[in-house]
């Protein structure tokens, strides 16, 4: 492996289509191993949201019954002091409120911003940055 003087010397004493082969072939090698981080990024988000997906799912079916049962708890309580339908009433739109805040945090998490490749678009950002340093 050379040093960065014998690189310079080197690159000093070859011609300008050497040097834009080697450009050439390093943008290659450059993007190709960005393509390879870019696909391993995604499959560890692609696994991100599955396991995600899975949790809710679990945590929603174990928290069907539960729920169920202090919502009665809550009728119950609240039918002492008014119409027992206006008690249940107050209880569903109170829940369907909490549903709905719950499935848009859910989306929310989901979204396509949240499930960026990140690491892969600072390493482009860098490799451009490097690629026209080179050219300059």
């Amino acid at each position: 492996m050379t040093t960065l003087h014998e690189g310079r010397a080197g690159a000093e004493s070859r011609s300008i289509g050497e040097l834009l082969r080697d450009l050439a072939n390093d943008s290659t090698r450059l993007v190709r191993d960005e393509l390879t981080l870019a696909k391993t990024e995604a499959q560890e988000k692609v696994s991100q949201v599955g396991a995600a997906v899975a949790m809710m799912a679990i945590g929603a079916v174990l928290a069907i019954p539960a729920l169920v049962l202090i919502l009665q708890a809550v009728v119950t309580v609240l039918s002492n002091f008014m119409w027992d339908w206006v008690a249940m009433l107050l209880v569903g739109v109170v829940i369907a409120l909490v549903g709905y805040l719950l499935v848009r945090k859910g989306q929310n998490d989901l979204s396509a911003g949240k499930l960026a490749p990140e690491r892969t678009a600072a390493n482009l950002r860098r490799d451009v940055r490097l690629v026209q340093e080179k050219v300059s």
